[in-house]
């Protein structure tokens, strides 16, 4: 696997001048912060030898590389899922060449539904803590040491230093933000009322079908994370309602702009 991930990142680096030291993850309906990116070369998914091809509405498969808060940065514009049928080896895949190509923090955005009473749709909510509910963990098999450790610490998974700068950065622009724990789910089915309950009930605030895999890869080759999540439907007893995937990504793309300035200004100040 080290191999394919040398393999992977030596492709890339052929085919741009960027040294990133900042990664970012972009979800569904999420992909506008890559109009905030001086960008310098992109690169599509297809072209990468061993990189997955992402297949899913909203994702749109490419890599980003350029300038952006004053960083170098390479941005996945679009994601991966365990729901189309990918291990979450492959689902990490590009995390990996992201360490190796040289990022030093990672930033991760997806669309969740939200399971805490108070949340209303449209919420912003900076995740402090995850559930891993998928079947399987991505660390499962022969550990590649030269990545990380056998058993990796998952106390601080989001990096508290980068959630406190991004609630400044809410603060200063009035923007209204919460904190949360996200479950990970394999999706593709939105949950069930029952199961809303249950994610609630253990813990979480908020659901969704991605990030928990690529955070734990981070964490085992030590990248401090930051995550956020754009609530797009409720999982509240009494506001429960029937969600296509179209909402989900309208909702998005409505509160992407406030998203995109707390990552933007983010990056910027670290």
């Amino acid at each position: 696997m080290l191999e394919k991930f040398n393999e992977s990142a030596d492709y890339i680096r052929s085919k741009t001048t960027i040294n990133p030291s900042v990664g970012i993850i972009l979800g569904t309906g999420l992909g506008g912060l890559v109009n905030e990116i001086n960008i310098v070369d992109e690169i599509l998914y297809e072209d990468i030898p061993n990189f997955p091809v992402s297949t899913v509405k909203g994702h749109s498969g490419k890599l980003i590389f350029g300038d952006l808060g004053g960083k170098k940065v390479m941005a996945m514009q679009g994601r991966f899922h365990y729901y189309e049928g990918y291990t979450l080896q492959e689902v990490t895949f590009p995390v990996r060449v992201m360490k190796i190509m040289g990022i030093e923090n990672l930033f991760v955005s997806n669309a969740s539904g939200g399971v805490n009473p108070d949340f209303e749709i449209g919420e912003i909510m900076i995740q402090n803590d995850h559930i891993n509910l998928f079947p399987s963990n991505p660390l499962i098999g022969k550990n590649i040491e030269e990545l990380g450790t056998r058993f990796p610490d998952m106390s601080e998974a989001y990096d508290p230093r980068l959630i406190e700068i991004a609630s400044d950065i809410a603060k200063e622009n009035d923007i209204k933000v919460s904190y949360g724990c996200y479950a990970g789910l394999t999706g593709p089915t939105l949950e069930t009322p029952a199961e809303y309950k249950y994610v609630f009930n253990i813990g979480a605030d908020a659901v969704g079908m991605s990030t928990v895999p690529e955070v734990i890869v981070a964490r085992h080759m030590n990248i401090p994370c930051f995550a956020i999540s754009i609530i797009t439907d409720l999982g509240v007893p009494g506001k429960i309602q029937k969600v296509s995937h179209q909402d989900v990504i309208e909702v998005a793309a409505k509160q992407e702009p406030k998203m995109t300035l707390i990552m933007r200004e983010l990056i910027a100040r670290i």
